[in-house]
């Protein structure tokens, strides 16, 4: 896991800013874009960030939701009208992606993560290295997977001791998503539907976000700087 540090964390992480600071913005605002130039992206925890008490506890939050250990208490972590954008799903509010952290048991026999290196604590962004096993339930296979998570941090919440996520990314090769395409229409009618057959009461706690405001995806036509997303060595 992070490493500690002799000196004391930032409460706040740097000064840099990346995002509107308005909070009444839907999450399609808070989208960090980067590609990087190997997509190699095996964690080092000896050289993790530090991090304040508040900023650490929302990581771990983040770390059991890819564990497969849901609460609702978790799945509080982000606003109403977020984002979870990743290889699979593009689930632009609360509800849906309440439905996907609740529906991973259903497709999982069990999610390890093997560690973490925080490699951005920004104002308003925080990105760690992420490496998890995750094995199949009807497949008795493991695929171990290296990302990067990206969390754009709510304005509204950034000082709290309970700060939410705007925008959650997981990117896990070197180019960023254009949003478009055969693919980006895949993931998005995935999140749309999952939901619809979840009947846990846990999921049906955050049904009135799918009413949360939301704007159109944002499309980029590329994954690479001309979509937007320079490169970034981390």
């Amino acid at each position: 896991m992070a490493s500690s540090s002799s000196s004391p964390p930032p409460p706040t992480g740097s000064d840099k800013t990346h995002f509107p600071q308005d909070a009444s913005l839907p999450g399609e605002h808070f989208e960090a874009r980067q590609t990087h130039p190997t997509g190699d992206y095996t964690p080092d925890p000896s050289k993790s960030l530090p991090l304040s008490p508040a900023r650490k506890a929302l990581v771990e939050d983040i770390l059991a939701l890819y564990e497969m250990k849901p609460t609702v208490e978790r799945v509080k972590r982000y606003t109403p009208d977020c984002v979870y954008n990743d290889q699979f799903v593009y689930a632009n509010d609360r509800y849906k992606m309440a439905g996907q952290w609740f529906a991973l048991p259903k497709l999982f026999k069990s999610a390890e993560s093997h560690g973490y290196q925080v490699v951005t604590n920004d104002r308003d962004l925080i990105q760690f290295k992420h490496e998890e096993a995750w094995t199949f339930k009807i497949i008795p296979k493991t695929a171990v997977i290296n990302a990067l998570v990206s969390l754009s941090l709510d304005p509204a919440t950034i000082d709290s001791n309970f700060i939410r996520v705007k925008y959650h990314k997981d990117q896990a090769n070197d180019k960023d998503y254009s949003n478009e395409g055969l693919g980006a229409t895949f993931k998005k009618w995935q999140a749309d539907n999952v939901v619809k057959y979840m009947d846990s009461l846990e999921v049906k706690v955050f049904e009135a976000d799918k009413d949360a405001g939301k704007e159109s995806r944002r499309t980029y036509g590329s994954g690479g700087k001309g979509g937007a997303a320079p490169v970034k060595d981390l």
